[in-house]
């Protein structure tokens, strides 16, 4: 029988669909990059999350490998390059947890606007600040929107009924405009948007989008959100963007580093003045692990594996 390695948490759906394919499963979600290594070698197809690291070393091992699998969205962690160059398939799932990514921006923007976090903690404090927790209401404001796939699109979706203007921008993507719907350009998101919501894959062209100059472009010191890749946003210049006033508030569903067991002390201190600013949202990268989610994922990739 083809040996298939599951090498992530999954739902069962997609072990009885693969085995009642033929496949031999083998699902260790708790493997270590070094044991894959040896568990690889004879293995037909893997299945990912974002724990391990496909590179060049562990493709080269994979000598019987005909395709790689990735749970859910963004391609960051596998050499797509260099595993097509080796006659090897690679997919993905992004339509499975687009909606749940998508309402996770939308909890965290209204969260922002409302100021529900920060009028929490001074309740736990046995402080009523209703003054201070005035918050502004989305009806009517203008959405800028980066990255226009499955994410952005749905976030999109889910803005209609607040009667919003959405400045859609996506470099690699045309002809979407509908509707409330704009197709602009960088510059207009800039100058126009009262929010700025990032839904981009990390690539080369990606890293440190958001950077100073571009929180630097910014005019309507917009809300600033980010449930994409930690390395689109440069921690630094997020947190000069703060102290200056060039946003009014973040929220983050991802870090630059997300193994905060191994901080440098750099890191530390970053995190640290994050996590002093009251206007500061940060939730452990779960935007996309909502319970129907992880049934989605793990469905729609062993359908694209049927079809192959």
């Amino acid at each position: 029988m083809k040996k298939v390695i599951i090498s992530g948490n999954a739902h069962e759906v997609l072990q009885q669909s693969l085995t009642a394919i033929g496949y031999q499963v083998v699902y260790t979600p708790f493997i270590t990059h070094e044991d894959l290594v040896n568990e690889i070698v004879d293995a037909v197809g893997l299945i990912v999350t974002t724990r391990i690291k496909v590179d060049a070393m562990l493709i080269d091992k994979a000598t019987q490998l005909k395709w790689i699998g990735r749970l859910g969205s963004g391609m960051d962690l596998i050499d797509v390059h260099y595993a097509h160059k080796k006659g090897i398939q690679c997919l993905s799932s992004p339509e499975g947890n687009s909606n749940a990514v998508a309402e996770h921006t939308l909890t965290l923007l209204l969260n922002m606007m409302n100021k529900v976090d920060v009028s929490y903690e001074k309740i736990k404090q046995h402080i009523w600040a209703r003054e201070e927790s005035r918050g502004e209401e989305l009806f009517g404001k203008t959405i800028g929107i980066i990255g226009f796939g499955n994410t952005g699109s749905r976030f999109a979706e889910l803005l209609a009924t607040f009667n919003v203007t959405v400045l859609a921008y996506d470099k690699y993507k045309s002809g979407f405009a509908k509707n409330y719907i704009k197709e602009v350009n960088i510059e207009h998101i800039a100058r126009y948007a009262d929010v700025v919501s990032f839904h981009v894959p990390l690539t080369e062209e990606t890293f440190y989008y958001a950077n100073t100059a571009f929180f630097n472009s910014l005019e309507q010191q917009p809300y600033f959100i980010s449930t994409c890749r930690g390395k689109v946003t440069d921690t630094n210049a997020l947190i000069n963007a703060l102290e200056n006033k060039k946003i009014k508030a973040a929220a983050l569903d991802v870090l630059e580093n997300e193994h905060i067991t191994t901080y440098t002390e750099q890191e530390k201190k970053q995190l640290e003045k994050l996590l002093s600013f009251e206007n500061v949202i940060i939730t452990p990268h779960t935007a996309g692990v909502t319970k129907e989610a992880f049934y989605k994922i793990s469905k729609i990739i062993a359908d694209k594996i049927k079809a192959l």
